[in-house]
């Protein structure tokens, strides 16, 4: 199975990745994790998430993955004794109970079939350990004031992703996926990121202005008949427009679950 990634990997889309940590993007897990625990990062990208994660169960043994081999090099290039390999999580490489956690952050909205993840997920989790995920729930994302092109954009981009097979409402389906997959013992959690703020709002509106003209996924809706170059600028120009805002604030939800094996 060879799923698209909606967004691509290009400068636009690793920047939001470089600005991950464990506290704005994986709080729900921090109190699971202690010194001593081995864990897995699926879909890790440049590695941020990944070495923070490190650095919460050191002198445990820590492994990143990501379907692709180029946003691992800037991971590598972080040092600090991670290893990061290219893997498959419908068929990762792993031994039955090899690791304690297994984390995915925004990785199951991005598959054709997520249940299948998470129970490979589960199999390489050994007894009593925990598979954790957070997915963004983009039909919730919310922003003020009103702008028709950020309107437009949201629909454009789950056009896009759904014609990838993938699923851009993740965060509210985590529970009802964990349970398809055969865990009974799931605590489904969730939170937010807020861009409200002058540095905020220009730094999200401003990648996203990018992303929407230079990334996968403007490819992808071209490609696919299902915008145009000039219908893309108009949805750039819309995002600085926001950002300019002086009043301006962009909710996005995510749903997170920890999965006990």
């Amino acid at each position: 199975m060879r799923d698209v990634y909606t967004h691509g990997h290009h400068d636009s889309v690793l920047r939001s990745h470089r600005n991950r940590t464990v506290e704005n993007s994986a709080g729900y897990l921090v109190p699971l994790l202690r010194p001593g625990l081995d864990l897995l990062d699926v879909g890790c990208g440049p590695g941020t998430v990944t070495h923070d994660l490190a650095s919460r169960v050191a002198p445990g043994r820590v492994r990143g993955v990501d379907v692709v081999e180029a946003p691992l090099v800037e991971a590598r290039a972080q040092g600090g004794g991670v290893e990061f390999a290219v893997d498959d999580v419908y068929r990762l490489s792993d031994p039955d109970d090899s690791w304690d956690v297994v984390h995915a952050h925004q990785v199951l909205q991005h598959l054709s079939d997520p249940v299948a993840a998470l129970r490979e997920m589960r199999r390489v989790t050994r007894p009593g350990g925990v598979v954790a995920a957070r997915d963004a729930d983009y039909a919730a994302f919310t922003w003020y004031p009103a702008e028709p092109r950020l309107d437009a954009w949201l629909e454009l981009y789950r056009a896009v992703a759904h014609s990838n097979d993938a699923e851009p409402d993740a965060g509210r389906r985590l529970l009802a996926w964990a349970h398809a997959a055969g865990f009974t013992e799931v605590t489904p959690t969730a939170s937010v990121w807020c861009y409200a703020t002058p540095e905020a709002r220009a730094w999200w509106g401003g990648l996203w202005a990018d992303r929407i003209l230079q990334s996968a996924i403007a490819e992808q809706a071209v490609d696919r008949g299902l915008a145009t170059r000039a219908d893309l600028e108009d949805l750039s120009a819309g995002w600085r427009s926001w950002a300019a805002e002086p009043d301006g604030w962009f909710l996005l939800p995510h749903g997170e679950i920890l999965a006990r094996a």
